[in-house]
C-alpha cells in the first residue's frame, strides 16, 4: 500500500510517502501565496522521483492550516489528530506532544493507544512560534540556525514580556540599546516562548513521555528552556518538521 500525508502549514508544504508504512519519500516547499498550486508542484515532484504513478497512490490525507486547499486529497484532517498519530508511531510511550510551528503552538495529551484526551492551542499571538524567532533572528542580524546554540551561550535570566509579539520585540529592541549581548537577547526570547508553550501545555496536564515536533523543534535554545521550565527532558523526534505530515500519511481511511 502507497500512501501519502500533505502538511500544508504556514510557512511550508511537507509531503511524506509511505509504502505498506515505510517512508519512502520526503520533502518540503514554501507555501508562498499560492500554497494550493505549490502543493500539485511538490506532490508531482515526488512522484516523479519516486517513479510512482497516481493510479499506485492509495490514500491521501491532507493536514494543516491549508489542508482544505488539497482538492486531490482523500480525506483531511487536523492537525492535532496529525502530529499526535504521527508522534506515538515512532515512540509509543509518548504521552504529551508539543508541537510548535511557524505561526502556532499546541501542547496535546494523548493516551497509550494515541488517543487525544486533551489539548490546547496558542494561536492568537506570534509570540510563541517560529515566527517570533525568525522575526528576532532578523532583528539580531545573526543567521536562524545560529540562534539556538547561541542562546545555549548564555546563562543568565532576563525576563521579558512572553504574552505579546509586539511588546517583546519592543523589549528586544531596548534590550539591544542597552548593549545587551546578543547571546542573552537569544536565551531571552528562548525563554519567553517556552514559558508561553509550558504553561499551555500545563493547562492540559502533561504526562511523560514529551516529544517535541515542528521546526522550532530544531532551535536547541528553546528544547534547553522547554526542559527547564517543565523539570524533564523531552524527546525531540528525527524529522520533526515531518511529524504531521508521517501522522496523515499513517491515516489512510
Amino acid at each position: 500500500m502507497i500512501s501519502v500525508g500533505i502538511d500544508v502549514g504556514a510557512k511550508n508544504i511537507k509531503i511524506l510517502m509511505l509504502r505498506d508504512n515505510e517512508i519512502i519519500a520526503k520533502d518540503k516547499a514554501p507555501a508562498g501565496f499560492e500554497a494550493k498550486e505549490n502543493a500539485v508542484a511538490l506532490y508531482d515532484k515526488i512522484l516523479k522521483e519516486t517513479g510512482t504513478s497516481k493510479e499506485q497512490i492509495d490514500s491521501i490525507t491532507s493536514t494543516g492550516s491549508g489542508r482544505k486547499d488539497i482538492g486531490f486529497a482523500h480525506r483531511s484532517v487536523t492537525d492535532v489528530t496529525a502530529v499526535t498519530k504521527g508522534a506515538v508511531s515512532l515512540n509509543p510511550a509518548i504521552r504529551t506532544v508539543i508541537d510548535v510551528g511557524a505561526e502556532e503552538g499546541r501542547g496535546i495529551r494523548c493516551n497509550d493507544k494515541g488517543k487525544i484526551i486533551d489539548f490546547s492551542i496558542n494561536e492568537k499571538c506570534a509570540a510563541g512560534s517560529g515566527a517570533f524567532v525568525e522575526a528576532m533572528s532578523r532583528a539580531l542580524e545573526i543567521p536562524i540556525e545560529e540562534f539556538g546554540p547561541l542562546a545555549l551561550e548564555s546563562d543568565k535570566e532576563i525576563p521579558m514580556n512572553a504574552q505579546c509579539a509586539v511588546f517583546a520585540e519592543s523589549e528586544v529592541v531596548s534590550l539591544m540599546h542597552a548593549k545587551t549581548e546578543k547571546k542573552d537577547i537569544a536565551k531571552a526570547i528562548t525563554d519567553a516562548i517556552a514559558s508561553r508553550i509550558s504553561s499551555m501545555v500545563r493547562k492540559v496536564g502533561f504526562e511523560k513521555e514529551i516529544a517535541v515536533v515542528g521546526g522550532v523543534a530544531y532551535n536547541v535554545g528553546f528544547i534547553r528552556s522547554i526542559n527547564n521550565l517543565l523539570e524533564t527532558d523531552v524527546i525531540v523526534l528525527n524529522n520533526p518538521e515531518y511529524i504531521g505530515a508521517l501522522g496523515a500519511a499513517l491515516i489512510t481511511e
